[in-house]
């Protein structure tokens, strides 16, 4: 419901718009490679995952943003779609928001006794950030091999 809110207030607000031309205009002066571009995104989601667990809510918040940034400086939405999953799915064991994550927790307790949330996270880290890693540099090679993401999909988008 709160979520909901927001999201209404930051539509009807513009801030998202704002945001988009800013953040396009900031990383077009920084003159990153598309490569290191979606690697910092798929950081920023994943750091994001640990605050808002649902991934509906969490696309919908920062879609408006992303999606028009990106745009504007060639990458198609189905990219930033691609490098949004893979930053929200690689950070889902080590939140507490995840609505499995207490149920994790019982089953570790059930072989590890004293296991609680920090020793689950100290133990998933490593998992986090192999994953980080790999699909990143999936990733990256689907698209320096130009392997499609889906039908008719696309990595770039003309620059406007």
């Amino acid at each position: 419901f709160f979520c909901a809110l927001f999201i209404k207030a930051f539509g009807d607000s513009g801030l998202g718009t704002l945001l988009s031309i800013k953040g396009a205009q900031f990383l077009s002066s920084l003159a990153l490679s598309g490569g290191v571009t979606m690697v910092g995104i798929i950081v920023l989601v994943a750091f994001i995952n640990l605050f808002i667990g649902s991934a509906s809510a969490k696309w919908a918040l920062i879609s408006p943003i992303f999606v028009p940034m990106l745009m504007q400086l060639g990458y198609s939405p189905d990219l930033t779609q691609a490098a949004y999953r893979v930053g929200d799915s690689i950070s889902n064991i080590i939140t507490p928001l995840l609505p499995y994550f207490p149920l994790v927790v019982l089953y570790c307790q059930r072989y590890v006794k004293g296991t609680g949330i920090g020793s689950l996270v100290a133990m998933m880290l490593p998992f986090t950030v192999s994953l980080m890693v790999i699909w990143s540099a999936f990733l990256i090679i689907y698209w320096s091999l130009g392997i499609p993401l889906g039908i008719q999909s696309s990595y770039g988008y003309p620059a406007g």
